[in-house]
């Protein structure tokens, strides 16, 4: 809502995007979310995902106000309903009558809208909805964030982070400490990323590789400080996480072991100093306990070949103030 200069109150229409999941989800539905900025330049862009990713929503420059919400939970909402509502979620009744339940003009969804393709592309489908539903050219790879206004807790590290949100996409550790001991005889100042619940593995990693106590900061990021560190990082050696695609969003030299889900669906932009490594011929389960048979396939050397390679491409072009060329500077965000 904005206020005329004769102090009349003027209400902006406003457009409500549904996309309640985590890290990595945010990240590939930036070049969407940037798509209907374009899109509809004079509504107001409300998102409705969790708080915690609040940082990196203000960082994509495409939302004027964040709604906090959980996975699939009501979104909370005052005042007239959106003109448009769209469904960047998923493509089933349970967040559909999210978004019907707050009476918007419009509703852009696959629910309802064009055809749902399981196999495709994560960044394609949400770009293709919004193409549908705008008429706006998206670009699936618009991935790119400028960095956020901390300082890296360690500039210039390789970043290994052995989690992931389930144990069929995680690496053994054992594997990770070569890796690690591999990139510190080479020279490399190396750190273990993680989650508070992923503490434990970061010391068992750190542990097998022979690092200080010092190489583990699992734990102690909040996520602008990790966004930092990746931003700032020399390489990043992780599985399909959020992290990889915190790295796709830093153009930040990677090396990135996929299994269960093939990197055709997930996988980083298709230009980027990012080494993709998949030996599976399927879909495997992404919620199982063990890990994936398909990443079990890649080996250690053929990681430090390709982490090797990486660090001595280094990375691409940056803009001013080591900005990625392509982002722009964020606007703040509200509250909702």
């Amino acid at each position: 809502m904005t206020t005329s200069p004769a102090g009349r109150r003027l209400h902006r229409p406003r457009v409500l995007l549904l996309r309640q999941l985590g890290l990595g989800d945010l990240l590939a539905g930036v070049p969407a979310l940037r798509a209907v900025r374009r899109g509809l330049p004079d509504h107001e862009v409300l998102l409705a995902a969790p708080e915690a990713l609040r940082p990196l929503v203000e960082l994509s420059g495409a939302v004027d106000i964040l709604v906090p919400t959980g996975e699939l939970q009501p979104v909370p909402w005052a005042g007239p309903p959106p003109e448009v509502a769209i469904d960047l979620h998923g493509n089933g009744p349970a967040s559909r009558v999210l978004l019907d339940a707050l009476g918007p003009g419009r509703t852009v969804a696959f629910a309802g809208g064009p055809p749902w393709d399981p196999d495709e592309q994560e960044r394609d489908r949400w770009c293709r909805l919004v193409a549908w539903g705008l008429g706006v050219p998206a670009d699936p790879d618009d991935v790119l964030l400028p960095p956020p206004a901390v300082e890296p807790p360690v500039p210039g590290a390789v970043v290994v982070h052995p989690g992931a949100a389930s144990g069929s996409r995680r690496w053994p550790p054992e594997r990770f400490a070569a890796v690690a001991r591999w990139a510190v005889a080479r020279g490399e100042r190396v750190v273990l990323t993680g989650g508070p619940a992923e503490v434990e593995l970061a010391q068992e990693v750190r542990r097998q590789a022979g690092l200080g106590p010092d190489a583990v900061v699992a734990g102690r990021t909040d996520l602008a400080s990790l966004a930092a560190l990746v931003a700032a990082a020399r390489l990043v050696v992780c599985g399909d996480t959020g992290v990889a695609h915190l790295a796709s969003a830093y153009a930040t030299p990677s090396v990135l072991l996929f299994g269960p889900t093939p990197p055709h669906r997930w996988g980083p932009p298709r230009s980027g100093p990012h080494s993709v490594l998949w030996h599976g011929s399927g879909v495997g389960d992404p919620h199982g306990e063990a890990p994936d048979p398909a990443l079990l396939r890649i080996r250690v050397g053929e990681v430090v070949e390709q982490a090797e390679l990486r660090l001595r491409e280094g990375r691409p072009r940056r803009g001013p103030a080591g900005r990625p060329a392509r982002a722009g500077a964020p606007p703040r965000l509200s509250s909702a």
